[in-house]
Parts: C-alpha cells; structure tokens; sequence
C-alpha cells in the first residue's frame, strides 16, 4: 500500500532532501569519528577504539562506493558497478575483522594493555546519543517516503549505536576498574560485526542502494526503476 507521500510530488521532495541531509550528516559525523577514533585508539593501545575507527571508515567507503554506482546512468553499468562495489565492501570488511582478531588476542594473551582513554569513552558516548537520533528521524522518512532501502539503511546507522555502548562499556570499564580485557572482547564484538557485513555484502544481500545515497546522487526514478535504489532482481523494496 502506498504511503500518503507517494501521490504528493511537494512532499515527496520534501522528504528526499531530508533523506540527503540525514545521509551527507552521517557521513560527516563518521568521518569525524573516524579520525578521533584512530587517533586516540592509537594513543592508547587500544584495538576496540581503532576498530571502531577503521568500521567507520569502511562504512564511509561503502556510502562513496555507492555513490559511484548511481552516478552512471546506464542500468548496466551501474549493476556491473554494484558488483565490484559490493567484492571491495566486503573484503574490506574481512580485512578488518582480521586485524581486529589478531590484535585482540595478542593483548588477551599479554602481548600489550590498553590505556583508558578519555577522548574515546567521550567519542563513544556522543555517538551513542546522536546516533540512534539519526537512525530514527532516517527511518520515519523512509517509511513515509515508501523507502525499505532508506529503512534498512537506518537500521545500519542502529547497529552503529550498539557497537557504540559496546565500546563505551568497554571503555568504562578499562578507565574505572582496571578491566584491560574488556577492551579486546569488545574489539572481537567489532569484529564479529564485520564479519556479519562482509558475508552479507559478498552475497550480494546489500543489493539495495541506500534510499538517502540513492536520493543524494540524483536517482531518477523514472530511468532506475524505482524511488529507493534497487537493482534488478532486489525485493527490497516490495515492502517497508
């Protein structure tokens, strides 16, 4: 059934340049959060916090990787573009999730502690503020806009809010009781995470562009099929 939006061209656009605030604002914030991330990760040793970091940065990646994909107009090439999109998504995923693994059982085992680090526990707490904000104004939009993909998309931006409170405690724990350990299980959350992502990309089950990228590069969708970025052969958006 369609939404109240579908019918109204104003509102419709309305909602489509919300979309693209709410996505150009999360990337800004993840590539802050990026920084700071690694930066004070670095600084203290700390495998969770630089892992938090490098997922930020895959995530911004994979937000340009699909800008990439909808910035060519033929529907061939942006599905052979998707593919490659989703193999470079994926395997930066894996990767990640190995350096995390190792790193974090070295310093199980004693090879290295780290140090309680106030800008993350800071950084960590922000983000478990803003974060579930941004996932919930995107999913209202995307649900009023007829959007799934706008609607799984925010339900990314959540995951980050877990992954969030996760290192914060991770973090707390270190700095007020001494738990050094709590920061590489947290750190093999991470990566559990990124494992979960890249099987998901590398079988193709990101085949939905998210709604806000796909409105944020001009997705028509009288050529791209339809208003929320699917590729040919994607149900994503049979329903919200």
């Amino acid at each position: 059934m369609a939404s109240p939006a579908t019918g109204r061209p104003d509102r419709r656009a309305v909602l489509t340049r919300r979309i693209r605030l709410l996505v150009a604002a999360t990337i800004a914030y993840n590539v802050v959060e990026a920084v700071v991330a690694i930066t004070a990760g670095t600084l203290a040793s700390s495998t969770a916090l630089i892992g938090f970091g490098l997922d930020s940065v895959i995530e911004v990646s994979s937000a340009a990787a699909v800008a990439w994909q909808f910035s060519a107009r033929d529907a061939a090439v942006r599905q052979d573009r998707e593919r490659r999109a989703l193999r470079i998504i994926a395997v930066s995923f894996f990767a990640l999730a190995a350096y995390v693994s190792v790193d974090a059982v070295r310093s199980l085992l004693g090879a290295g502690e780290a140090d309680p680090s106030i800008p993350g526990i800071v950084l960590a707490a922000l983000s478990v503020l803003i974060m579930p904000f941004l996932s919930l104004t995107q999913r209202r939009t995307g649900r009023e806009l007829s959007s799934a993909s706008a609607v799984a998309d925010s339900k990314q931006t959540l995951l980050c809010t877990y992954l969030s409170a996760a290192l914060l405690a991770g973090l707390l724990a270190n700095a007020l009781l001494g738990w050094a350990w709590a920061d590489p299980l947290v750190a093999l959350l991470i990566a559990a995470v990124a494992v979960k992502e890249g099987r998901e990309a590398w079988k193709g089950d990101a085949c939905c562009a998210p709604g806000g990228i796909a409105a944020a590069v001009g997705a028509d969708p009288d050529t791209d099929g339809d208003t929320c970025g699917c590729g040919p052969g994607c149900s994503c958006c049979g329903g919200d």
